[in-house]
């Protein structure tokens, strides 16, 4: 009996040898190759994922890349842009200054030629005063009535002697 616990008998090797043949093919078939294919399908999508990955890190380095030159190109215009404002700026300022010191020029010599115009008439109107205060004086040292051609002499001899005097 001991002979048969222990013992091998070639049966029954051979039927646990065909057993697990089949379970091994069994197994393979439905079990292995599945799994491999799951495992091979996972794999590719990570690969592909990764691919993925690298080509949208360098779509994101590009895009930052174009970014930058834009922002560069954006500056660079803007400085232009402030420079060209603060020129027309500057020659506005210069055209304002300019038009004010002919406005200011033209008022001056509009006031000197309105002086000399009220000084010439305050002459004239002294002159009048001077030549009737005259002529009254006059009338009273000749008694008599000058005419217009006595007036005048009389006026302009008067006023020459009256400007030697200024």
């Amino acid at each position: 009996m001991f002979e048969s616990f222990i013992g091998v008998n070639f049966w029954t090797a051979l039927f646990v040898l065909l057993n697990t043949l089949a379970i091994f093919f069994v197994a393979k078939k439905f079990l292995f190759v599945p799994v491999k294919k799951m495992i091979d399908s996972r794999q590719q999508e990570i690969d592909t994922m990764y691919d993925e990955a690298d080509a949208a890190k360098e779509h994101a380095l590009a895009m930052e890349q174009e970014y930058t030159r834009k922002l560069e190109a954006a500056n660079q215009t803007g400085e232009r842009l402030v420079k060209e404002a603060v020129a027309r700026g500057q020659h506005r300022e210069e055209e304002i200054v300019r038009q004010a010191n002919e406005e200011a020029s033209a008022i001056l010599a509009k006031a000197s030629a309105d002086i000399a115009l009220e000084k010439k008439k305050a002459l004239n109107d002294a002159k009048n005063e001077i030549s009737d205060i005259a002529m009254a004086i006059a009338e009273k040292v000749v008694e008599r009535e000058l005419n217009e051609a006595d007036h005048a002499a009389l006026v302009d001899g008067f006023i020459n002697q009256l400007g030697e005097s200024v």
